[in-house]
């Protein structure tokens, strides 16, 4: 193991302090009783997702030979899917045992917090951070990170089901979306990419998961691609026009799905005098024509592209569009550059506008090539498999590994991702037919040599 400067601890102590405290503004205005509910299988309980993320800091903990004290809390419900730690409850039973109580998860929290604070005060001290340490405190301030992302998920799916629009999730903290550009000004174009060898995957000195690594070469064929995710009101016309009731748009597996749940439209539409409308943080209201839309299979995402004469772009494609300047000879870790997310060039959870923001509302944070919103607003479906990049070794087995099947590709993150999650390199993958995560999509497109 190699030796890492110990003012790298600085930083990971600030970053889990941050990550706990977002953590708590997130689950501070969740009642006892909405705390403990869990609305799909697909998701958790509020409760079970903070106290979940603790235990996994506890196990760093335990994996560094800390003494851990008899905190009287029983954590056997708070494995998720790791073989090794053994007992674990299936996820679909989490709302169904409702332990730690919400009292024990929040004294949890502070025992663990208190416990890792001088874990990473003793490792200052020694001079003794080491990469894979640093590696592992750090992927547990990201995991938390995740959970925020699904807590939100959670939080969404749960209270749209609640007809009384003032039933809801209050945000403590909730900023005005806003779009600087008029909506007459933009255009809905789609930009050239050459092809020719591209190396993908991260290359940074930072921290990045262990599946987006390594760096490689693949081959793209020159191709066209979106500016801009695609709208609700784009969608709409895909629905007005009878897409959901003709299967020729359709893969055989969604088709099904189709006839089975009697999809009509995305997750949380409902017809209303004739309007589209949505239950979300911000209320009931008519779908945004200019907003991207959200909350869409992969499925529904394909038959799409191929209605309108596209297709989903792989995820080199979707990558190369984001990071590669022509002018500077190299990929960078943003699509505007190299700096760090902030509220200009990207809207993501520390935005805190709860919704994605209409089309054109970032555009300093186009990519070289002038692609917008490809950080955050809403994640964005590829048509690639998640799969394991060639040379690919683990860095904390069951993490990201043992996830390489039957699922796709999507990226650039949504307006729940944190900041310190996401880069250009990241990938997020979903089962197909999934719905529930704030998913949206850009359209691709061959470019023939003749165009």
């Amino acid at each position: 193991m190699t030796q890492v400067i110990t003012g790298n601890v600085k930083k990971l102590r600030l970053d889990f302090l941050n990550v706990r405290n977002t953590t708590s503004l997130i689950f501070e205005p969740i009642s006892i009783e909405d705390a403990v509910m869990q609305s799909d299988s697909f998701g958790s309980t509020p409760n079970w997702h903070i106290a979940h993320v603790t235990w996994f800091f506890q196990k760093i903990l335990e994996k560094y030979k800390q003494d851990v004290v008899d905190n009287s809390i029983n954590t056997d419900y708070l494995n998720s899917y790791y073989q090794r730690y053994r007992k674990i409850l299936p996820k679909s039973d989490r709302g169904k045992f409702p332990r730690p109580k919400v009292s024990e998860t929040l004294k949890y929290r502070s025992l663990i917090e208190d416990m890792f604070l001088k874990f990473l005060d003793n490792i200052e001290k020694n001079n003794s951070l080491v990469r894979n340490m640093a590696y592992d405190v750090e992927l547990a301030n990201q995991h938390e990170m995740q959970h925020q992302e699904l807590l939100v998920y959670d939080l969404q799916h749960y209270f749209q089901r609640f007809e009384d629009p003032k039933d809801n999730y209050e945000p403590k903290i909730t900023k005005k979306a806003r779009s600087l550009i008029d909506d007459a000004d933009i255009e809905h174009d789609m930009v050239r990419i050459s092809g020719g060898i591209y190396d993908l995957g991260f290359s940074g000195d930072y921290f990045c998961y262990d599946n987006e690594i390594p760096e490689h070469k693949t081959y793209l064929n020159p191709y066209q691609i979106d500016t801009y995710p695609v709208t609700n009101r784009e969608f709409i016309d895909f629905i007005d026009s009878g897409g959901y009731q003709d299967y020729r748009f359709w893969l055989s597996d969604g088709w099904d799905l189709v006839k089975e749940k009697d999809w009509k439209a995305p997750l949380y539409w409902q017809k209303i005098d004739g309007d589209w409308y949505k239950k979300d943080f911000r209320g009931l209201n008519k779908v945004p024509a200019n907003e991207p839309v959200t909350n869409v299979s992969y499925y529904e995402a394909d038959a799409y592209s191929k209605w309108v004469g596209k297709r989903l772009p792989t995820e080199a494609e979707w990558e190369k569009a984001a990071s590669w300047n022509e002018d500077l000879k190299r990929k960078t870790m943003y699509p505007w550059g190299d700096d760090f997310p902030f509220d200009l060039n990207a809207n993501l959870l520390e935005s805190w506008k709860w919704a994605p923001g209409p089309i054109g509302s970032y555009p300093q944070g186009r990519s070289h090539y002038g692609c917008h919103q490809m950080i955050g607003d809403v994640w964005e479906w590829t048509s690639s498999e998640y799969v394991l990049y060639p040379g690919f070794s683990s860095k904390f087995s069951e993490y990201t590994d043992k996830w390489a099947i039957n699922q796709k590709v999507l990226r650039g993150g949504s307006f729940a991702t944190p900041r310190l999650q996401i880069r250009n390199s990241y990938r997020n993958y979903f089962k197909p037919h999934e719905r529930i995560p704030f998913s949206g999509f850009r359209c691709a497109r061959d470019l023939l040599q003749q165009d």
